[in-house]
């Protein structure tokens, strides 16, 4: 995949593809980058790139003029263009996946009250919203979407790592533990010591029903449950603000 991403401040996305498994993907060749100051495409001594929005009100707005000479020169034209934004559509695994698919994106990094709402209309596809909350700069958010993505892509991580990921089946992930087995007075649950295939499912199974139960129980009317895990998490449910989900659970059976 070839990544471009547009932005005032290329400083603060540079470190992100030169580390960790993104770094491990360029040197592969399996993701190909480019970082576009597009502050230099914008005209005049100071080379302004933002002015006051039209009808009033605080801060500033992006011009199109400089990030529309980005995107042509870039090559956008035609192409999946991001912008990362709060009145986004929400990303999610789904999402990141068909991202994922895709051999080229555009990601463009806003700042100050945004860009002006030309150069959407004009080139962007996409406008994903990482989370109910405003970020100052554009580039973080732009990062998490990468992140969220490309990690997959054919290559850049064994498809078994992905498995049991949280959100693969609708379901958060299960506890991980590592050596040494006792740590702070607590213990490492017995019986992921056993080597017991079967027990360690069982009881992974039971954590992830547990957890997405406590934290996000949302998410449990799209799950993709068996019988035996519905039947699982109506044993873990005994307080009045689960009744909804007993009732669901009960219906399914």
């Amino acid at each position: 995949m070839r990544i471009t991403i547009l932005t005032l401040f290329p400083e603060m996305v540079e470190p992100f593809f030169r580390s960790s498994i993104m770094k491990r993907a360029v040197d592969k060749g399996i993701v190909q980058y480019r970082i576009i100051d597009f502050r230099s495409y914008a005209e005049g001594v100071h080379m302004k790139a933002d002015d006051l929005p039209y009808g009033g009100g605080a801060g500033m707005v992006i011009m199109p003029e400089p990030l529309s000479r980005a995107l042509i020169d870039a090559g956008a034209e035609g192409k999946r263009v991001i912008f990362p934004t709060p009145s986004g559509k929400p990303l999610t695994e789904k999402y990141a996946a068909s991202l994922a698919a895709e051999d080229e994106l555009f990601i463009i990094c806003g700042h100050y009250e945004g860009i002006d709402q030309r150069v959407i209309d004009t080139f962007v596809t996409d406008e994903i919203t990482i989370g109910d909350y405003v970020l100052s700069a554009g580039e973080t958010a732009a990062l998490v979407i990468i992140d969220a993505f490309f990690r997959l892509i054919d290559g850049v991580i064994a498809p078994e790592s992905l498995e049991d990921e949280s959100f693969n089946d609708g379901l958060l992930e299960y506890p991980q533990y590592t050596r040494p087995p006792r740590y702070c007075m607590k213990d490492v649950p017995d019986v992921l010591l056993t080597g017991h295939h079967g027990h360690i499912t069982r009881w992974r199974c039971m954590k992830r029903l547990e957890k997405t139960m406590l934290n996000r129980p949302d998410l449990l009317s799209d799950a993709s449950l068996s019988i035996d895990e519905r039947r699982t998490l109506l044993s873990i449910l005994d307080s009045e603000d689960k009744r909804t989900c007993q009732r669901w659970i009960l219906s399914e059976l």
